[in-house]
């Protein structure tokens, strides 16, 4: 039997947990509603809570000796070395939280547990969970960027992760694109977040069909006056042959590609692993994702270049924070 931990990805609307070897993989895993409502104090007792239950589930089995402890990725600016949470986004009340301390502190005094715990944002805990065990093992250097209600990032050099010094590195959601457009995320205009984010594809996607005949509008995908469009149902249609929702997805392919081109020229990083929710819509994003980010690039910059689905699908983050564990000098 090799070594084990538990990995937990922390979400503004569900606590994901898992018991990973590092050998096996996965060999449990549940999700659970956030109890956000009661704030810090609340969500650390029920992290607290389902970790000790998890443990006492396993220990026996799978060895007490062979436990390497408990990583854990969180949303927001995370300071791996002080165990902070700064303003982590949908958490309302957390502002500056010491999270890993709070954490540790109610595991032993409220069920009697003692164990390392590695503390990292999601989007970093996710490309370490790539790198691990995913996509990304065959590569020494690239960057994880994950689409969804939100656009994260995460960078691997050197089979390490890089955080930068204040543990930011990687944000490419908010990465100017169009300094001069209407979108706008946290009070920044034109970022890859508020232009492909969830609400930035839906905005998107209104604004196309309604430049265009009703007559185009597929109200048994979309719902009546688009009342039900989404990233999901963009994909729908335009896998069954609508043109409007085919152009959306190349608009969306064409930001992606140019925040990816400036990851290029900053970093020399050329290999890009995409995931979360919306990188299931494939080449319909992927492939003018490619055709923007090789446009954008200097000749002298193109080699290797490549855009990789991700393979852990929602369970990267629980994949890294467990191998946090395993290598906690990532």
């Amino acid at each position: 039997m090799t070594n084990w931990a538990l990995g937990i990805d922390l979400g503004g609307t569900a606590v994901k947990i898992a018991v990973i070897d590092r050998e096996e993989g996965m060999l449990a895993h549940e999700r659970h509603p956030t109890r956000s409502e009661e704030g810090p104090d609340g969500v650390v007792s029920q992290i607290a809570a389902l970790a000790f239950a998890f443990y006492s589930r396993f220990a026996d089995r799978l060895g007490r000796e062979r436990f390497c402890g408990m990583g854990l990725g969180a949303p927001g600016a995370v300071d791996s070395v002080r165990g902070m949470l700064s303003y982590p986004p949908n958490l309302p009340g957390w502002e500056r939280f010491p999270l890993r301390e709070r954490l540790l502190e109610l595991l032993d005094s409220a069920h009697g547990m003692a164990c390392p715990l590695h503390l990292d944002n999601d989007a970093n805990a996710a490309a370490y969970g790539e790198a691990v065990f995913g996509a990304g093992k065959a590569f020494e250097n690239f960057m994880l960027v994950t689409l969804g209600t939100g656009v994260g990032g995460g960078i691997i050099l050197g089979r390490r992760l890089y955080r930068g010094p204040s543990g930011t590195a990687g944000e490419v959601g908010y990465m100017t694109v169009d300094y001069r457009g209407e979108s706008e995320h946290a009070g920044i205009r034109g970022t890859v977040e508020s232009l492909i984010g969830k609400k930035g594809i839906v905005s998107l996607g209104r604004t196309v069909y309604r430049g265009r005949p009703r007559s185009l509008w597929n109200e048994e995908v979309h719902g009546r006056d688009l009342c039900d469009l989404s990233p999901r149902t963009l994909e729908k249609a335009a896998h069954g042959g609508d043109a409007v929702a085919a152009e959306v997805w190349e608009a969306v392919g064409e930001v992606l590609g140019a925040g990816l081109a400036g990851v290029v020229a900053l970093m020399d990083i050329r290999t890009f692993i995409i995931g979360g929710g919306v990188s299931g819509a494939g080449d319909l994003v992927f492939a003018p994702a490619y055709r923007r980010l090789k446009a954008s690039t200097l000749p002298s910059m193109q080699e290797g270049l490549a855009i990789v689905p991700a393979s852990l699908g929602n369970d990267a983050g629980v994949y890294g924070a467990a191998a946090l564990c395993f290598s906690p000098v990532a």
